[in-house]
């Protein structure tokens, strides 16, 4: 009985692919440049990191642990946002998770999922995200008369 050996032949170079057209971060310094050119900002931090750290005003707050189940089209928890042409800007303390939540969305065909690079801890030192817009200053003035 003969056997037959099969031999695989692979490339002399690494299969190369082009890098995905869409950024996968957003500078924190830019922070409110994304959010007025129509990025939505998440704050996926823990509730004990927003009463320490502070609120991302305007952002919406998710649990960490529901984030994902949230923010994908279609999922049995899904918010009714959640589609795949959103524009998500995720937020985490250092920004770790937000990255993985990034990765994980734009696998799941949410292209418009980026995370915040640094995270909050980045938004404080750079004293942003903590300070309420003049406009919305303007709200609050308005309805205290």
């Amino acid at each position: 009985m003969t056997t037959a050996v099969t031999t695989t032949v692979l490339p002399a170079a690494p299969t190369q692919a082009a890098a995905p057209a869409a950024r996968l971060s957003v500078p924190a310094r830019d922070f409110r440049a994304a959010v007025d050119a129509g990025l939505r900002a998440v704050d996926i931090r823990t509730q004990e990191s927003r009463n320490a750290g502070g609120a991302i005003h305007g952002a919406l707050a998710l649990s960490p642990l529901e984030a994902l189940d949230r923010l994908t089209p279609g999922a049995d928890d899904a918010l009714r946002s959640a589609t795949v042409d959103a524009r998500w800007l995720l937020i985490s303390d250092d920004g770790d998770d937000a990255e993985w939540l990034a990765w994980h969305l734009q696998a799941r065909g949410v292209t418009g999922a980026v995370f915040l690079a640094g995270g909050h801890e980045a938004l404080r030192r750079l004293r942003l995200g903590g300070d309420l817009p003049d406009a919305e200053l303007a709200v609050f003035a308005e309805h205290e008369r």
